[in-house]
């Protein structure tokens, strides 16, 4: 049943973000925009760290409509993008802060990630979620989706790792972890 009310829900959530978001203007499509106050750069309307790998700027620029769509499964205030990675034709995964910090640290942002399936058919799938801490537990989430797996969040999620996995026919197709931010 988790499945049917995910599958519904995500289809919602993703149909709306895709209809309600504003189109891209000529100043948008031009690159990226820098706000250098914050460390963000602007790709397409979508919030970046500026140290952001160039995989994730690639990938967000590719489609910013889908990004935005993924930030608002994470919920409201996660809108500055970490991290993503694209897996061939498999998945993406994004990770998304929301500015804040929740201690005495740089790396005590909250994260939020998610894992979506772009391969349109149901798989065994799961994202899980470690912070740079050892005494945190790992979160996640495994099952059999056809959208998304998460999200997750982490408190002190920044520096961290997010895990992606999916199997097809029981191969693993997707074995790889992102890291969460720009860490030394």
């Amino acid at each position: 049943m988790k499945t049917a009310i995910r599958l519904g829900s995500a289809c919602a959530v993703l149909l709306t973000a895709l209809l309600v978001a504003p189109a891209a203007s000529a100043a948008d499509l031009s690159g990226a925009k820098a706000d250098r106050s914050a460390g963000i750069v602007e790709i397409q309307g979508i919030k970046v760290e500026r140290q952001a790998t160039a995989e994730t700027k690639r990938i967000i620029e590719s489609d910013a409509r889908v990004a935005a769509a993924t930030a608002n499964v994470c919920g409201s205030g996660y809108t500055i993008s970490t991290g993503a990675a694209r897996y061939g034709t498999y998945g993406t995964t994004y990770t998304w802060t929301n500015g804040t910090t929740t201690g005495d640290s740089y790396y005590d942002k909250p994260i939020c990630a998610v894992f979506f399936n772009d391969t349109g058919y149901t798989r065994y799938m799961g994202i899980r979620l470690k912070d740079n801490y050892t005494s945190t537990a790992d979160v996640e989430d495994f099952g059999a989706y056809r959208s998304y797996a998460g999200p997750v969040y982490q408190k002190r999620g920044y520096c961290g790792k997010a895990y992606s996995y999916m199997e097809i026919g029981g191969t693993a197709v997707v074995d790889n972890y992102l890291t969460v931010g720009s860490c030394n």
